[in-house]
């Protein structure tokens, strides 16, 4: 069967002792990158064969992993941070398995936007999760279409896009609309800031960006 494991998105001791228990028992873990991945696996004592699957190779070998998992193996994946399938590979696998009735669990665990959305301050009662936004193509599109969405809204963003997609949030949702910039979720140098697009932008634009980024924008009122 295959497992979904989510692991740490920062700090390493956000990790079930179930997902240790499976990625121990696992004939082999496929990961985002190996070599993010084996500080975790180096960290808690799991010694087990890793593969690299991710957006470059897995159309290639999709159909090879499920006649294995067929064929009586159990295998496990893991992304750089989070929960597999949000914002990274994880979908096409888990469509075939089914299609090919392999057992697939998902394991509960870390993924960034739930404690961004909790610590935002912002109505989390309905939201929506729109992950990186195009860099191009469909950008425009979308954040007309977003500049009416009445429920909260979260997106990832790379810390060195960051402050161009503030600016592009202002431009479409306007500078007093509320939101929460947080970066480096549970690591020691965690940020969560809170204010209106201008504010937050602004304070970003003056210091060099870093780290995982999430941020969290208020509806439509």
């Amino acid at each position: 069967m295959l497992y979904i494991v989510p692991s740490p998105i920062g700090n390493l001791a956000d990790i079930t002792f179930r997902a240790v228990e499976i990625l121990k028992l696992a004939d082999v873990i496929f990961a985002e990158d190996t070599r993010t991945s084996s500080k975790l696996l180096q960290h808690y004592g799991i010694v087990k064969p890793v593969s690299p699957y991710h957006q470059h190779n897995e159309h290639k070998i999709v159909q090879h992993i499920t006649d294995q998992l067929k064929a009586g193996k159990t295998f496990a994946l893991i992304t750089d941070a989070g929960t597999p399938g949000i914002s990274d590979p994880a979908f096409l696998l888990v469509r075939e398995c089914i299609k090919e009735d392999v057992k697939v669990e998902c394991l509960p665990g870390a993924t960034a936007f739930v404690p961004a959305l909790v610590n935002s301050g912002l109505p989390i009662n309905r939201f929506t999760f729109e992950g990186f936004i195009p860099l191009k193509k469909g950008r425009q599109t979308l954040l007309k279409a977003l500049a009416t969405e009445e429920r909260t809204m979260v997106f990832y963003e790379s810390p060195v896009r960051l402050v161009k997609t503030l600016n592009d949030f202002i431009t479409y949702f306007g500078a007093e609309r509320q939101c929460c910039v947080s970066r480096e979720l549970t690591k020691f140098y965690e940020e969560n800031k809170r204010g209106s697009l201008h504010d937050v932008c602004t304070h970003f634009s003056q210091k060099d960006v870093k780290g995982e980024i999430v941020i969290v924008v208020d509806g439509h009122r």
